[in-house]
């Protein structure tokens, strides 16, 4: 592993956790008592702070430290989130975003302009963050925010003591244990320092890209436990560290015991993990306790109590933990993350197995050899399961895309004056992963719309008897082996006779066409049709609907809509599950072969003179009862291949 790849995973899940903490702030706007949200948004905005230290990028650490304050105000109940507190959360996570994404594109400083604007926007939080600006390493900077509230009653912190003892690879995996000593001094200040040289071996044998680097260190700082511990996130492996914390009262370790990841753990690993027994002393335990009555062993909590080692509140806290994560703990998720171009080409490999086992069912067929028949029925049945487990890597919850819209009608809303609920169903339907990327922008364009367009303005949805809060839907679902997306409101629905004056003005039709409202509705879809007189920030150029249609088609879908004036209007789009393999239809047409998506193909059916109409000159048949036209292959591709005397059409 290198520094580079590091950098990439860093990046990678710093914009999943900004993610996190725009879908936790917006869910603190409906819900500011929701404590658990709050302790997970500031956990993200902490987590990015002490993984950008690792690797010096000291104005995004001092931007996220800005934020961290606040919301550790927040948690504190020193400050109430208000609408404006949490646009400026919000729009301090969008800059956050910025500053990654130049960390992504490899620009080594950054721009002047962005900085004022980080602190426009840190001035704008209003909050006590002048450590924030540079004085974090000295003895009186702002504290950094612990990862739970204070305690009350508790005793003020004094020296940290920590023992470190870095892992021999530590080099060759690309990073540098002194840019860890570095950003624990920006969130304290480091005391006595004293190296120790017992792990370098003689000169003869010195290996120079093996580490052998240890120390003991003192650390003065309001920090917590965990804040200290994510200095060593990407150096922990293969490293010794003990982190032995001061004066700490017994609520303090009760409360880190509370927070412990729901692991299994046993008694001691609990207590050695939050910090009240270092693994000397629970090494002395256990051998008393092995060295014990012949009766039994005593119960470990009962060694630690007596030996005056842990408090008693302590074991009892860390006992209940571990009888709770036994009693609920649910199954485990793992996960892997795969580079998406990997999967590409997994999935494409699995498409020439598709093909190659289908001409091997060709094959067999052609020779009616039966026993090769049943051999390639038995592969093409496993090509399938497969195919399907394959293209099952590829599909993801359209979920996380739904979750984006929430900031986006919460800040049109507030734009257009509007009030304007976002309502979410159907987040967990999957579809592939390629097709969810793709239909981002056409559903931006139809929730703009709908805000723009369909929602009405307070005062008008009063006379309609509605309530203030206009409502925008986002379902979607599987249905019939496509996946039906749906964008709705409960506005005023569309105005047919708007629309059809427009259209007849643009000479798109004719005054007496005698149009359905289907299809006079369908008219929105054509380019640059628009019945707004006013163009906003949000829609009325013209453009937007037809770009929607165009996206969908081209994804094989489809997009109708559908109307009820004064109640609202949904538009309706469908889409294959995936894009990358499809069931075909094989025809020939002369010695060429041709294949058309099995969904779309209903019946096939053999032509015989009887279905001719005008004699076969006409390209119309009778098909049971219903003249219907169809084309012809050999002239549609310009073949030049002859008439066959057998002739089939789909």
């Amino acid at each position: 592993m290198d520094l580079d790849g590091v950098l990439q995973t860093f990046i990678a899940e710093g914009r999943e956790l900004l993610r996190d903490m725009e879908r936790g702030l917006l869910a603190l706007e409906r819900d500011p008592e929701d404590t658990e949200t709050l302790n997970g948004v500031f956990r993200a905005a902490h987590t990015v702070k002490g993984s950008a230290g690792l690797f010096g990028l000291d104005d995004l650490v001092r931007f996220a430290h800005a934020m961290e304050t606040v919301l550790d105000q927040l948690r504190a109940g020193d400050r109430a989130l208000t609408s404006d507190l949490t646009a400026r959360l919000l729009d301090c996570g969008d800059h956050l975003g910025v500053l990654l994404d130049q960390v992504a594109d490899g620009t080594g400083t950054i721009e002047a302009e962005l900085l004022r604007r980080g602190d426009e926007l840190m001035e704008g939080l209003g909050a006590d963050i002048a450590g924030a600006d540079g004085e974090a390493g000295g003895a009186d900077a702002t504290p950094v925010a612990n990862d739970r509230a204070p305690v009350e009653g508790g005793v003020e912190c004094d020296h940290w003591h920590l023992s470190l003892r870095f892992g021999p690879e530590v080099l060759q995996n690309g990073m540098d244990p002194l840019s860890v000593l570095r950003y624990l001094g920006t969130i304290g200040e480091i005391g006595r320092l004293e190296l120790i040289p017992d792990g370098i071996p003689d000169l003869d044998a010195l290996d120079p890209e093996t580490c052998y680097l240890g120390c003991e260190l003192t650390l003065r700082t309001g920090a917590d436990k965990q804040t200290i511990e994510d200095a060593f996130q990407f150096i922990r492996d293969g490293s010794r560290i003990h982190i032995l914390p001061p004066r700490s009262c017994v609520s303090d370790y009760i409360e880190l015991i509370r927070n412990l990841p729901e692991e299994d753990l046993l008694l001691g690993e609990s207590l050695v993990r939050v910090g009240t027994l270092t693994e000397q002393e629970l090494a002395q335990a256990l051998a008393g306790q092995a060295g014990g009555d012949a009766d039994g062993h005593r119960p470990l909590g009962e060694i630690l109590v007596e030996e005056r080692i842990v408090h008693p509140p302590t074991v009892e806290a860390a006992l209940a933990k571990q009888r709770r994560v036994r009693e609920h703990k649910a199954r485990e998720t793992h996960l892997v993350r795969v580079d998406a171009e990997k999967l590409d080409h997994l999935i494409a490999l699995v498409g020439e197995l598709v093909i190659a086992g289908a001409s091997a069912s060709l094959l067999a067929q052609q020779r009616g050899d039966a026993a090769m028949q049943e051999a390639a029925f038995t592969m093409t049945r496993f090509v399938e399961e497969i195919r399907d487990s394959a293209l099952e890597l590829r599909m993801v919850p359209i979920g996380d895309t739904f979750d984006r819209f929430q900031r986006i009608v919460r800040d049109a809303g507030r734009e257009l004056g509007k009030e304007i609920r976002l309502s979410i169903s159907g987040s967990e339907t999957e579809l592939d992963k390629g097709m969810v990327e793709k239909i981002a922008d056409p559903l931006m364009h139809l929730v703009r719309n709908a805000m723009d367009h369909g929602i009405e303005p307070v005062e008008v949805r009063r006379g309609r008897g509605k309530p203030d809060a206009g409502t925008v839907r986002m379902d979607a679902r599987h249905e019939a082996g496509v996946v039906v997306i749906e964008v709705g409101d409960d506005g005023g629905g569309l105005d047919r006779d708007r629309i059809l004056e427009k259209a007849i003005a643009r000479g798109m039709c004719a005054p007496d066409a005698g149009l359905t409202d289907d299809e006079i509705y369908d008219l929105i879809f054509e380019p640059g049709f628009s019945t707004s007189d006013e163009v906003t920030n949000l829609s009325g150029r013209g453009v937007g609907m037809d770009v929607v249609r165009r996206n969908v088609e081209a994804l094989r879908g489809t997009v109708e809509v559908e109307s009820d004036p004064g109640e609202g209007t949904t538009v309706r789009i469908r889409l294959p599950l995936t894009l990358a393999i499809i069931d075909g239809f094989l025809v020939g047409v002369g010695g060429a072969d041709y294949v058309l998506p099995l969904k779309s193909v209903v019946e096939c059916i053999e032509v015989t003179d009887e279905l001719r109409i005008g004699g076969g000159e006409e390209d119309y048949i009778d098909f049971r009862g219903e003249v219907l036209p169809f084309l012809r292959l050999r002239d549609l591709f310009m073949s030049g291949a002859g008439r066959s005397s057998r002739e089939n059409i789909v």
